[in-house]
């Protein structure tokens, strides 16, 4: 557009360049800028005028984080990942509860390790190791999980990425299925709790990376875990699993953060979740065969 209304109204330019058209606004304070005085945010872009501010209202530790991951202070924003897992997780998990359909959702997903091996069931169904995440033994549940999630998630998405973050929760919900398997496959295990066990692991690791104080973090997961030791109906081995996976990722996370050790980062994680599914598919096979699980 170049009418003459156009070009007389002075908020058709970019404020930093008034000789540069631009239909885009900065979506916090609202003054239009050009392609170059971009930068992305989680909604929208935002000038750097706007960004410098956020910046400076930045605590020292996500200063560290930024620095130290390579990531904009704009681009840690909302911890969509964290409300998506949320979203499916608690879709399926309430559909679960209705009376004459939830059974039948829950008996398709939830994990049971004779589900895995033909040699017990005659049935092979390892998508089991992943659904079982998105059942929950019930409302109570279902709302400790998610709370415990939002809790980390909008701290850890941020530092992490949207894609670390995401593949660090399904690894390490993958990590504490394959420890039940290992240890105690006759069980049938249901919630994300081994996924967020890893995410607090993680965030225990990344947090004493950055030198942020993380004795309250590491008190958290141990009373959690030891809960999990004496309570009965709690699987303390997907509890195990998750936190031992969740540990293991985010310390590659923490020896691969620079650009060009992605491939590098890439192809370790591959290895954790290639070595999580050898683990399930020849251990427990093999002391199922020697009798040690009947």
């Amino acid at each position: 557009m170049s009418t003459p209304e156009f070009t007389a109204n002075r908020e058709n330019f970019c404020y930093r360049h008034p000789d540069r058209q631009s239909f885009v606004l900065c979506q916090r304070c609202l003054r239009t800028i050009c392609p170059e005085c971009q930068t992305q945010a989680p909604v929208g872009v935002i000038c750097p005028e706007c960004l410098k501010d956020q910046r400076k209202a930045e605590s020292p530790a996500q200063r560290r984080a930024r620095r130290q991951w390579g990531m904009s202070s704009a681009a840690g924003g909302k911890p969509i990942v964290t409300y998506a897992i949320m979203a499916v997780t608690s879709l399926v998990s309430l559909i679960a509860m209705i009376p004459g359909i939830g059974d039948q959702i829950t008996n398709a997903l939830a994990f049971f390790a004779p589900y895995l091996y033909p040699q017990l069931s005659g049935v092979f169904e390892p998508w089991r190791l992943f659904t079982a995440m998105l059942v929950h033994g019930g409302f109570i549940h279902l709302a400790l999980n998610m709370l415990a999630l939002w809790m980390i998630g909008r701290s850890l998405e941020p530092m992490l990425g949207r894609w670390r973050y995401l593949t660090l929760y399904i690894l390490s919900g993958l990590g504490g299925s394959v420890m039940v398997a290992c240890l105690d496959p006759g069980q049938a295990t249901v919630g994300a709790s081994g996924a967020i066990f890893g995410l607090m692991a993680a965030l225990l690791i990344v947090g004493r990376h950055l030198g942020a104080n993380v004795t309250g973090i590491l008190v958290i997961l141990v009373i959690n875990f030891v809960y999990g030791l004496f309570i009965g109906g709690i699987s303390w081995q997907a509890h195990l699993g998750g936190m031992l996976v969740g540990a293991l990722v985010a310390f590659i996370f923490t020896r691969t953060k620079r650009p060009k050790q992605r491939s590098l980062q890439i192809g370790l994680l591959s290895a954790v979740g290639v070595g999580l599914l050898l683990v399930v598919a020849l251990v427990p096979p093999a002391l199922i065969n020697a009798g040690v699980f009947i």
